[in-house]
């Protein structure tokens, strides 16, 4: 089977299923696993690169406001590689191509491509995306397996966590303007013993002024810019050191968002395992290779 990633959780998925060499083509973003990056890329951003996180804001307003694209697709090379699948997403229009433009173009291409969308919305339909995907592949075996495993992994949290104080966390996806997280991110908070402070679990992430976040008064901060590491993550928290000073959290912590949070792929699992080391530090280890930065407050000054 040749297969063609459009998304970077998919791909992530795919790999896992050991099936990164039926995978012919992805994104210009899907870096995980390494060797993915050297896939063919289908896809390129039609926001400019280097503007800043209010700046990427504005040009994603600007663009959907009119009715345009964020991605353009490489139709004629996606035409060239021949694919018997295409796996794409619509739970969010600022990650990904259009999924209407992806069904558009399959119905145009001579291999006639079976098209799945992947949409979850919360962690229990992230994991049952796993089967639906090894099914198309031939791979619902190790699908089963896989699914198996994230979901043992996920009860080893719960269980150590079991009891514990359960502290306040706000869960900040964007800074300028701040949004809160929402989709999977709340229900990993209260698997990693905290409860949300402002995020629904299953909802759309929010926007969200900055009295309404400091009202909250949540215990723990953790800023998980979408799509961004945990430098660039800082460097954002460092940007509003007054804003998120103003919250009063005993605790704030930058993570790599496009490892362990954005993406709704196996790897949410280490994220939530991550949040419990950060809330439970002494009842769950940190994963080994997840990036992660305490803030202190003093270095503001």
């Amino acid at each position: 089977m040749r297969i063609a990633s459009l998304v970077p959780s998919a791909t992530e998925m795919l790999f896992a299923l050991g099936l990164g060499d039926q995978v012919v083509a992805v994104t210009h973003e899907c870096d995980y696993p390494p060797e993915a990056a050297g896939k063919r890329h289908l896809t390129r951003s039609l926001v400019p690169e280097g503007l800043s996180a209010g700046e990427i804001d504005a040009e994603v307003r600007r663009l959907t406001g009119e009715g345009r694209h964020l991605y353009e697709l490489d139709e004629p090379a996606l035409a060239e590689l021949e694919v018997d699948l295409i796996v794409t997403q619509a739970v969010c229009e600022v990650c990904a191509v259009s999924y209407d433009d992806v069904v558009a173009v399959a119905s145009r291409l001579p291999s006639r491509p079976q098209v799945i969308s992947l949409d979850p919305s919360n962690l229990e339909e992230v994991l049952a995306d796993i089967p639906r995907l090894g099914e198309a592949t031939g791979a619902a075996d190790r699908a089963a397996a896989l699914r198996d495993g994230l979901e043992l992994r996920l009860d080893e949290v719960r269980r150590a966590v079991a009891g514990a104080p359960r502290p306040s966390v706000l869960a900040l996806e964007w800074l300028d303007p701040p949004f809160i997280g929402g989709h999977w991110v709340p229900e990993m908070i209260e698997i990693a013993g905290g409860t949300d402070a402002l995020g629904v679990a299953g909802a759309k992430s929010r926007t969200a002024e900055w009295d309404e976040i400091a009202a909250a008064a949540a215990d723990v901060v953790v800023a998980m810019p979408c799509g961004w590491d945990a430098a660039r993550a800082r460097s954002e928290v460092d940007a509003h050191a007054a804003e998120v000073a103003a919250i009063g959290a005993e605790r704030i912590w930058t993570v790599d968002a496009a490892a362990s949070f954005s993406r709704p792929g196996p790897r949410l699992v280490e994220g939530t395992e991550l949040l419990a080391h950060l809330l439970h530090p002494d009842r769950v280890a940190a994963p080994p290779g997840v990036p992660f930065e305490r803030v202190e407050e003093r270095s503001w000054a």
